[in-house]
């Protein structure tokens, strides 16, 4: 099973990103980190779904701002197999990181 860096992305302005799948069989506990390069704040939403767009109960941030060249950090999350975190954000200066362990579930 994985462990390290599970997935990154540096996605597009105003657009849900699959940053993370959970592979079949598998439990994952990650941390999550999304960066804010940009000179102005973002605006960003996070959810733990079952597909790529994620239903409203899902989210486990909602349009949370986050400072110029600050973080936002999700730590200890645990997932079942085939849960995706989701980013959406405001702008296309952010960077997220989902590290953490996989192992059988």
């Amino acid at each position: 099973m994985a462990s390290g860096i599970l997935g990154q992305s540096a996605p597009a302005a105003n657009t849900n990103t699959t940053v993370y799948t959970v592979p079949a069989s598998t439990l994952a506990v990650v941390n999550i980190s999304v960066v804010n390069r940009g000179g102005s704040a973002a605006t960003v939403k996070l959810a733990l779904s079952a597909t790529g767009t994620p239903a409203a109960d899902e989210y486990i941030e909602f349009d949370t701002s986050i400072a110029s060249t600050s973080v936002l950090e999700r730590t200890g999350v645990v997932l079942q197999a085939t849960k995706n975190v989701v980013v959406h954000s405001s702008t296309a200066d952010t960077s997220i990181s989902v590290y953490g362990l996989e192992s059988a579930a």
